[in-house]
């Protein structure tokens, strides 16, 4: 139950942290990331973060009580969300 939990966990911070970056790529704000804060580099790791988290949803959910892994992901998101709109991956401007 341990390995499920971690997976859908780490599915949440995945999905809930490629949701800015996709998002401001696709409406053409710059936004802090790894690869420059520009549109193209937002939208390509935007859904790549959406791919993986999709993998990794899969992986958790896959035959499973979908019960405590949806709030491991609940969690997963929830958490993430507070870290972007608190001091974020670069500080508070």
């Amino acid at each position: 139950m341990i390995p499920t939990l971690a997976l859908a966990f780490l599915g949440g911070l995945l999905a809930g942290n490629a949701i800015p970056h996709f998002v401001r790529g696709i409406t053409r704000q710059r936004y802090p990331n790894a690869w420059g804060g520009g549109p193209v580099p937002n939208v390509v790791a935007g859904w790549a973060g959406l791919v993986l988290a999709a993998v990794t949803l899969h992986a958790a959910f896959h035959g499973r009580e979908p019960l405590w892994p949806f709030c491991a992901t609940a969690l997963g998101v929830l958490l993430i969300g507070l870290f972007h709109a608190g001091p974020g991956a670069f500080g508070r401007r």
